[in-house]
């Protein structure tokens, strides 16, 4: 069964490595142009094309889906099946392509978090479980039929960064056994259940970051894991950001206004909220590397 590989950061090179370490054969990968990045502006690979170079898999990147040139190219390699792991969104002569069809390999337990950031509004929502779905791509974004599915525990104290890395691994080998079932054409597809309530989860842009001290300590505690490491929730200290990737809830009430801030300059700072604080722990303030807080104190009069 040939496979065409679609995909662009690290999530998606777990899975295809599984794919590659399970014999499977990949005639070739569709990944993002490459960017340039950094003061040089030096063209940036992704970390897809990265493996698959190394790999000697041949690397397609089209700027635009529907370029004839492209379609012919992905034509010509005959896939039976397409795979997509973290990339965009397909038009249908691409993903209608293939025999088998296309599949995607999706982080949350769908119909739940259909969308760009998953693992982001899972963990700023307050979730105790997650997942990964396999399904077959059709036209609504993520509305395909569930092939198979993976459930996974989330932590009082997990940020997205692990449920990242925790989902890309059983992911990875969900999607080996899914394109398993696949091949040997034993598999059977279900429609996605219906759900009267729909959490969604649209991409995150800069103004969702920013940490409103108005609402309770428990929110603005999973908005800062949910955005932990990136893309980081912030707030303003001194009309200068400071990113914050990890805190914790004080339990104490509040004689300040929700905002405001108490530190005794060497050990702690902390923001009051609607009911109570939240001690920042690891942060990054404006034109500064990113440091312990009592390291930012140690240099910092506040």
């Amino acid at each position: 069964m040939k496979i065409v590989f679609m995909g662009t950061p690290d999530f998606a090179v777990a899975s295809l490595n599984a794919l590659v370490e399970a014999n499977f054969d990949v005639v070739a990968v569709v990944t993002a142009a490459d960017k340039p990045a950094g003061r040089g502006q030096k063209l940036n690979e992704s970390a897809v094309k990265k493996y698959a170079v190394e790999k000697g898999i041949p690397v397609l990147q089209p700027e635009k889906l529907k370029n004839p040139e492209f379609l012919a190219e992905l034509k010509s390699y005959n896939a039976d099946l397409q795979v997509v792991v973290a990339f965009r969104m397909l038009p249908e002569v691409v993903w209608a392509m293939p025999e088998k069809g296309t599949i995607n390999l999706h982080g949350s337990l769908l119909p739940q978090y259909r969308g760009a950031a998953p693992i982001n509004h899972a963990i700023i929502n307050g979730e105790k479980e997650s997942g990964v779905t396999t399904f077959f791509l059709t036209h609504e974004i993520d509305t395909g039929d569930i092939i198979q599915s993976a459930s996974v525990e989330i932590t009082n104290d997990e940020t997205a960064g692990d449920l990242h890395d925790k989902l890309m691994n059983v992911g990875a080998n969900l999607l080996v056994k899914t394109v398993t079932a696949i091949a040997e054409g034993n598999y059977k597809e279900q429609p996605q259940p219906q759900s009267d309530v729909l959490k969604h989860a649209p991409k995150i842009f800069k103004e969702d970051c920013k940490i409103d001290w108005n609402k309770t300590s428990e929110e603005v505690f999973n908005l800062i894991r949910g955005l932990s490491p990136y893309p980081t929730a912030f707030t303003l200290l001194n009309d200068k950001t400071l990113k914050v990737f990890k805190a914790e809830i004080e339990e104490k009430e509040s004689a300040i206004v929700a905002g405001g801030f108490l530190t005794d300059g060497k050990t702690y700072l902390k923001f009051a909220t609607k009911d109570g604080f939240i001690k920042l722990l690891d942060i990054q303030y404006e034109g500064k590397k990113r440091m312990l807080i009592e390291d930012f104190l140690r240099g910092m009069r506040l």
